[in-house]
């Protein structure tokens, strides 16, 4: 060989002695040409478009890109922040649209990736097949990138959907009549026409705009196993402004008696409810005549009939949970975490089931309690008595609400949306839930007011009768709660009220 050596030369050289032949490898390796659809359909999966560029499809890939870029703001507007998204996961109408266009949205991927496959192979060698494990691997890629987000987004979806109309109903409509007063006329016949009467109905566009207060009566129900009827044991009213964000709760204790009762219920002689406030919810199962209202469980009319005239305001809404299922909501949040200022020990709490004892100790200061000791803490009365457990129920309330992990709830979606349809009684309508949304921002809870209406402050007699259970003073009930509405800072000042944050929150913190 000479000195210099031709490009051609370059290309092929020939080894005469070894009677071989050798050509050089290449510097760089591309994808074969069966490998490039594949390639190209996987890419448009992820990004409609990607793959049609891969495969030299410039125009139809400019047009997809296009309409990914319309898609992505139209979500970014329909959705916006977290509290719009928020409220459109509590309509069943958007839930529904929202299904629509997740089953429109991965028709349109799964489009797109098999175009961008068609046009790779229209385009490339036709006598050459891709492999069955690039068909494989191509056939998983899509599917972990294509059809499972759409799956899983759709079953939330379902799972979402199913709760919201289970456990809430959907309001009565407003009825408007409206009547055509234009003078008298003459039909086609000669007879007079008379004046025409429209009625239509509407459904309710803010379910607390002609309020001064938003008034939601939470209530702890206890009919676990071994129990007769469902006892109230827990009752306390949130009070919000929906205005200022001024928040207050009012606790009243399971053993009041001879409470007022709304005019036109009742058949007791004393015009009131003699027995244990608890035991509301099973009068109303059993004098079912005895508690009108605009609800047709005659329990619920009962038990909100007679909270409204304990506190002196109107109680809007209900929400009961029972108190043995609460165990399984803190589980499925993950439990949570609760300042103890005082220890708690019970050597013979009853059991969830009713039956069995245990020993409850619970030590002082930060404990992470899971749902069974969580339940145990908020119920125990054993060292102290029910006022002392009010606090205790409104610690964990709070603690409940400032902890929630969105990612437990997603990741215990379906066994915490079971739960709540199991364990979960409410009036608020579907609804009224977006405006419910809307008040999150607006109210301050860390200046949340907290009022218990225990003895002996509004203890006014015992029973003349001897029987157990306190008579209140609800007048002086009505004046203090009047006072918290009015002006909750003077009323912390005046009654020696103490903010929630103030009774439930580390001192060392």
């Amino acid at each position: 060989m000479g000195a210099c050596t031709s490009p051609a030369e370059f290309g092929y050289l020939q080894y005469q002695g070894a009677g071989r032949t050798m050509s050089p490898m290449p510097e760089h390796s591309e994808p074969s040409p069966s490998s490039k659809p594949l390639l190209a359909a996987v890419a448009s999966a992820i990004i409609p478009g990607v793959g049609q560029f891969i495969v030299g499809d410039r125009r139809k890939g400019t047009i997809l890109v296009g309409i990914d870029l319309a898609i992505i703001v139209g979500l970014f507007l329909y959705m916006g922040d977290a509290l719009t998204l928020a409220k459109l996961w509590l309509q069943p109408s958007q839930l529904a649209a929202m299904m629509i266009g997740n089953i429109v949205l991965l028709g349109y991927r799964l489009w797109a990736a098999d175009d961008a496959y068609r046009t790779g192979r229209s385009k490339g060698p036709r006598n050459i097949s891709p492999s069955m494990g690039a068909m494989l691997g191509a056939g998983i890629g899509i599917a972990a990138v294509l059809v499972l987000p759409h799956a899983i987004f759709g079953y939330y979806d379902i799972v979402q959907y199913d709760l919201i109309t289970t456990v809430f109903q959907s309001s009565s409509p407003t009825t408007t009549t409206v009547t055509n007063t234009s003078p008298p006329g003459t039909t086609a016949t000669g007879g007079t026409a008379t004046p025409t009467t429209t009625t239509t109905t509407e459904p309710e566009a803010n379910f607390w705009e002609s309020h001064d207060r938003l008034n939601i009566l939470l209530i702890g129900g206890d009919f676990g196993e071994g129990r007769t009827g469902i006892r109230t044991d827990t009752m306390i009213t949130v009070s919000i402004d929906p205005v200022s964000g001024d928040t207050a709760m009012f606790s009243v204790p399971r053993n009041w008696t001879q409470s007022p009762l709304p005019d036109g219920m009742g058949v007791w002689d004393c015009n009131c409810y003699p027995e244990l406030i608890n035991e509301l919810w099973v009068a109303g199962e059993q004098y079912p005549d005895a508690f009108p209202g605009p609800d047709p469980n005659p329990s619920v009319n009962a038990v909100k009939g007679v909270i409204s005239e304990f506190l002196g305001i109107p109680i809007h809404y209900y929400a009961m949970v029972n108190l043995d299922g609460f165990v399984e909501i803190v589980d499925a949040l993950g439990g949570v975490e609760v300042y103890v200022p005082e220890p708690v020990y019970d050597a013979k709490y009853p059991s969830e089931d009713g039956v069995n004892t245990e020993v409850i100790d619970i030590k002082p200061g930060i404990n992470k309690f899971d749902g069974h000791l969580a339940l145990a803490y908020t119920r125990s009365r054993n060292q102290d008595s029910d006022y002392f457990r009010m606090n205790r129920q409104r610690c964990v309330i709070e603690a409940m609400v400032e902890q929630t992990d969105p990612l437990n709830v997603l990741r215990n979606f379906q066994s915490l949306a079971s739960v709540i349809k199991d364990t979960m009684l409410t009036d608020i309508p579907i609804e009224a839930l977006p405006q419910l949304v809307d008040l999150k921002p607006v109210i301050d809870l860390d200046n949340l007011v907290s009022v218990r209406f225990i003895p002996p402050e509004y203890h006014l007699k015992y029973r003349d009768d001897g029987k157990p259970g306190r008579v209140p003073n609800i007048a002086l009930v009505h004046e203090h709660v009047d006072l918290v509405i009015a002006d909750p800072a003077r009323a912390v000042q005046e009654l020696g009220l103490e903010q929630l944050d103030d009774v439930c929150g580390d001192p060392n913190a």
